[in-house]
C-alpha cells in the first residue's frame, strides 16, 4: 500500500503540479504587488481614485456594492494583461527562437492530369483514374 502511494507521489505529473502551484503562489504575490502598488496608483492618478469601491447603490435600505465588483473585474483584467505581456509573449518568443518549427511534408499532391489534390502515397488519381508516379 505504501509502495503505491510512493509511486503516485513521485510520478512526474504530480511533482510538476506541486511545483506549478508553488511557483504560482509566489508569482501571485509579485503580480498582486505590481497591480496594488504600481498600476492602481497610476489609474488613481488618471481617473482620480485607485478603485471603484466608492460606487454603492442604495435599494430599499440595502447596499449594493457594485463598485467592488468593478474593482475586481479591473484587477482581473490587469493581472491577465500582466501575465500575458510579461510571461506568455516572452515565453512564446523564446520558444520560437530556440525551437524553430520544422516544415512538415505536404499531405497531398496535385494530379498531373486533372490537377485535383490527392494523397501523396496514391498510385492513381481518385477523380480521373490517371496513374500517378509516387
Amino acid at each position: 500500500m505504501l509502495k503505491g502511494f510512493r509511486d503516485f507521489v513521485l510520478r512526474g505529473n504530480v511533482m510538476d503540479l506541486a511545483v506549478a502551484v508553488i511557483i504560482g503562489a509566489a508569482f501571485t504575490a509579485i503580480v498582486t504587488a505590481l497591480t496594488t502598488n504600481i498600476i492602481n496608483p497610476l489609474l488613481g492618478a488618471v481617473i482620480g481614485k485607485p478603485n471603484f469601491d466608492y460606487l454603492v447603490a442604495h435599494v430599499n435600505g440595502g447596499e449594493i456594492k457594485y463598485g467592488t465588483f468593478f474593482t475586481a473585474v479591473v484587477n482581473f483584467l490587469l493581472i491577465a494583461a500582466v501575465v500575458y505581456f510579461f510571461l506568455v509573449l516572452p515565453t512564446q518568443y523564446l520558444l520560437k527562437r530556440f525551437h524553430p518549427q520544422v516544415a512538415e511534408p505536404p499531405a497531398t499532391k496535385a494530379c498531373p492530369e486533372c490537377l485535383s489534390d490527392i494523397p501523396v502515397a496514391a498510385h492513381r488519381c481518385k477523380f480521373c483514374g490517371q496513374p500517378v508516379a509516387v
